[in-house]
């Protein structure tokens, strides 16, 4: 199974079980202890997860951090954990903090059993910094969140990989923060600054005030709609879609199934495919196949180039079928078709792989040549 799947599949436990659990102690057992395992690391083997590991911490005797993931016998990483659903504000992580300054380890994980904070010490050397870098919601998660979470992963766990990213990634969600709470409620300076070119002078009074603080608003959530729409219309614009169905390269698909026309949902899905792919390669070398059981997308109306799979025949279940490097297929449910957008990194990828495959065929091809002549 891969990672994602496993994150989905505890995902789905930790919806059921998130409102039955009231202690710290039972979230700790079904939902923290499972996580920490999602990642690789043995619950149970005291050299790799200790529970309430001990540290004097100046003057304060035996203080304890809930979890402690050890490599060759040192932290790596802290949890300090709050009861399901409980508030994990900065104030409440006090023992992260002091167990932090007295260990070798480069991150503290500040969680409830759902959502997962993870700090370092970017601002001050062994010094856990006050807002986390990363964040990550069990239970509303995108495929990019998973990536940047599988950096932890017993398998994969590297500090300088993970500490090159921790800045941007930590500043992106501030900035994307602040943008967020500008939508919604707009601040004097930003309308100020936003509305310079009309005011000419004017005095900044209440009813000016409110006229430009709701225009700015208005103007902020009009930009990012005109922005989803102008995509989405990259995603729509009518590309020459018929020819690869109808022409005689339209045999059956790789499994042998009959060839049929795509839904509009799938013509729909094909369109948004194209779209992500448009900075990488033409449109026209995006081609769609259906047959019984899915769509098939293709680079170059090649079937052993396949870009992803559309089995939308259930029309309350709609799933995508994304491809590795090896070619193997991972099927993703999605809730609508709008969601393919989240998977343009690993669609980009397949095709990127498609080129560079084609573009080491041909200067191969062009030495040969060379040497016949």
């Amino acid at each position: 199974m891969d990672f994602i799947d496993q994150v989905r599949a505890l995902a789905s436990r930790v919806a059921l079980a998130k409102d039955m659990l009231q202690t710290e102690e039972a979230t700790k057992n079904a939902m923290v202890m499972p996580f920490i395992q999602l990642l690789g690391y043995n619950v149970f083997d005291p050299q790799e997860v200790t529970p309430e590991l001990i540290a004097d911490v100046g003057t304060k005797k035996g203080e304890k951090v809930d979890y402690a993931i050890l490599k060759d016998g040192q932290p790596i990483m802290l949890f300090e954990c709050k009861k399901s659903g409980g508030d994990l504000h900065i104030n409440h992580a006090s023992q992260l903090f002091r167990y932090f300054h007295v260990t070798e380890a480069r991150f503290g994980v500040l969680t409830n059993g759902i959502v997962y904070r993870f700090f370092t010490d970017l601002e001050k050397a062994n010094k856990m910094d006050d807002k986390p870098f990363f964040e990550f919601n069990i239970l509303d998660f995108r495929e990019q969140d998973v990536e940047e979470l599988k950096k932890f992963a017993k398998a994969t766990f590297d500090v300088e990989t993970i500490l090159t990213t921790a800045n941007h990634l930590k500043y992106t969600r501030s900035i994307q923060n602040t943008l967020n709470e500008w939508m919604t409620n707009p601040p004097e300076e930003f309308v100020r600054l936003a509305s310079a070119e009309f005011l000419a002078g004017k005095q900044f009074r209440n009813a000016v005030k409110d006229l430009f603080t709701q225009v700015t608003k208005q103007a902020f959530q009009q930009l990012v709609s005109d922005k989803i729409n102008e995509r989405l219309k990259g995603a729509m614009t009518p590309e020459p879609i018929a020819a690869p169905i109808t022409q005689p390269a339209l045999e059956a698909s790789p499994d042998g199934e009959e060839v049929l026309a795509p839904s509009e949902a799938e013509l729909e899905a094909f369109q948004i495919v194209r779209a992500i792919l448009r900075p990488l390669v033409k449109p026209a070398r995006i081609s769609i196949r259906a047959a019984a059981s899915y769509c098939a997308v293709l680079f170059d109306d090649n079937n052993r180039k396949p870009i992803c799979r559309l089995r939308f025949n259930n029309e309350n279940r709609l799933v995508i079928g994304l491809f590795n490097g090896s070619k193997e297929e991972e099927r993703v449910p999605i809730t609508s078709v709008d969601q393919i957008f989240d998977f343009d990194d690993r669609l980009k990828a397949c095709v990127g792989a498609y080129v560079k495959a084609d573009t080491t065929k041909e200067n191969t091809d062009d030495v040969a040549a060379v040497r016949t002549v």
